[in-house]
């Protein structure tokens, strides 16, 4: 199964997994339903669409609500302890159901599937769930689903490894126009907070030659906007054989001419280098725009957090990139009241958000998650006092992101349409290059198209403008 080669499955194995494929489609009724849930970050997304592919191989329609389908997949986050808790009270919400529907199948994958204790719980109390696999089983999908069909079996599998290179599963993409691409899987850094190395493996960075490719046939296709994906996009490359890191590979995608914009996400500050920086200057089609998590501007809690990088370091790192990109966007992440933050750790947090002027923040208040060592952290902050504090962070960076949204009224800005607006259906939505959401009057544009618009008004979290 394995090639042993950096952990990467053969072709052979993703071929056999084919043949899966069409034993199921062969077994199946037509014109059966099937929806896949996605919960978490742009990977578990990525993820999602390998599984539609599979299912809509399989002879499946795909459908985004559950009521109709009579396979449901629930692709899982760990990150945070809310999104866990809706996903056990989904999956309770459809026990009843398949009481009624003996051929509903329900599964769970993902990385809180990944998780020992999560699985066993779902095999002792959730006993109409027939599959359960993790984040490292994903390509063995078909042959999952062939085991439950043909068998009428519960099928647990959870592959307890440091992760494998996937390559040759397709994907069955939403969105026309913008794609992501993974580039690397898991993460080394192990914050004493964060789950996801433990359920994502050890990072795994693929071969250029088959993310240039994936991005060129992607282009063929008539895709413009390309986000490189990883947990840490700026250890890129660290285990190849040949040297090539993140700078030398978004120069490669630079050239491909039909690609007009290149996003990445997740960077860490401890590995952005100064030839990074260089090459998303030079690179024209490298957006400005950088995500840039900081988690805390404490230097305590940033050595508790086992982030590797001090307060001073991450402003050198903005001051550099802002001398090099001077009309870049930031945004970034933080965390209130990890354990044992105090009022003064937290007051060093939000002068850094003065500091620093983020267009956008993601604010989470700390979640434990069991298995890390922050879970075993003492914490004498009371959680009246954390969300007093996550609040008080929430005025002062929504009044900054105002301000800076402000400085766009009456400028015009290159927009790629993403089609109708969600809030209403007379506006046509779309981003700017540093990433804002503008909202536009119905004109000529359609979903897919680079248009200039005029900001006319802006709010809080979008900018509202004219087609000119």
């Amino acid at each position: 199964m394995e090639d042993n080669v950096l952990n990467k499955i053969s072709a052979n194995e993703i071929k056999r997994q084919k043949d899966f494929v069409l034993k199921v489609k062969n077994e199946i009724d037509k014109g059966i339903y099937a929806c896949v849930i996605t919960y978490g970050c742009q990977q578990n997304e990525n993820d999602s669409e390998k599984l539609k592919a599979y299912l809509s191989d399989m002879g499946y329609k795909i459908c985004d609500t559950p009521e109709k389908a009579k396979v449901i997949i629930f692709n899982t986050c760990a990150v945070r302890e809310g999104a866990q808790e809706r996903v056990y009270g989904n999956l309770g919400a459809l026990k009843h159901r398949k009481q009624k529907e003996d051929d509903l199948i329900i599964g769970i994958c993902g990385c809180m599937a990944q998780q020992e204790e999560v699985s066993k719980r779902i095999k002792s109390q959730f006993r109409h769930v027939d599959i359960v696999f993790g984040t490292h089983s994903l390509y063995r999908f078909p042959e999952i689903m062939w085991e439950v069909i043909s068998k009428r079996v519960r099928k647990f599998d959870i592959i307890d490894c440091d992760g494998y290179i996937v390559e040759g599963i397709d994907q069955l993409r939403e969105d026309k126009f913008r794609a992501s691409v993974s580039i690397m899987y898991g993460c080394n850094n192990f914050c004493s907070y964060c789950i996801v190395p433990y359920v994502r493996g050890r990072e795994r960075s693929r071969d250029p030659e088959n993310i240039i490719s994936e991005i060129k046939e992607l282009n063929d296709k008539g895709y413009k906007e390309i986000t490189l994906l990883g947990q840490n996009v700026n250890s890129y490359g660290k285990d190849l054989d040949e040297p090539f890191d993140f700078a030398d590979l978004i120069k490669e995608v630079n050239k491909i001419d039909g690609i007009k914009r290149i996003k990445f996400m997740t960077s860490h500050p401890k590995d952005i280098s100064d030839k990074l920086i260089n090459a998303m200057a030079e690179c024209e089609k490298v957006v400005p725009y950088l995500h840039l998590p900081f988690q805390s501007g404490s230097n305590r809690i940033l050595e508790k957090m086992n982030r590797k990088y001090t307060r001073e370091k991450y402003l050198d790192i903005i001051r550099k990139v802002r001398e090099k990109i001077p009309n870049i966007a930031l945004s970034s992440d933080v965390i209130v009241g990890f354990p044992n933050e105090t009022y003064e750790d937290f007051l060093e947090t939000l002068n850094l958000i003065k500091e620093v002027r983020f267009d956008t923040l993601f604010t989470f208040i700390y979640s434990k998650r069991p298995g890390t060592p922050a879970a075993k952290m003492e914490d004498s902050i009371s959680q009246e006092e954390k969300h007093k504090n996550f609040n008080e962070l929430l005025e002062v960076q929504n009044a900054i992101s105002k301000e800076i949204n402000d400085t766009y009224v009456g400028n015009t800005y290159s927009v790629l349409v993403e089609g109708v607006s969600k809030n209403n259906p007379d506006m046509m939505s779309g981003r700017t290059d540093t990433n804002k959401i503008i909202n536009f009057a119905k004109k000529d544009a359609k979903e897919g198209d680079i248009v200039n618009v005029k900001v006319t008004s802006s709010q809080t979290w979008a900018l509202i403008g004219e087609e000119v």
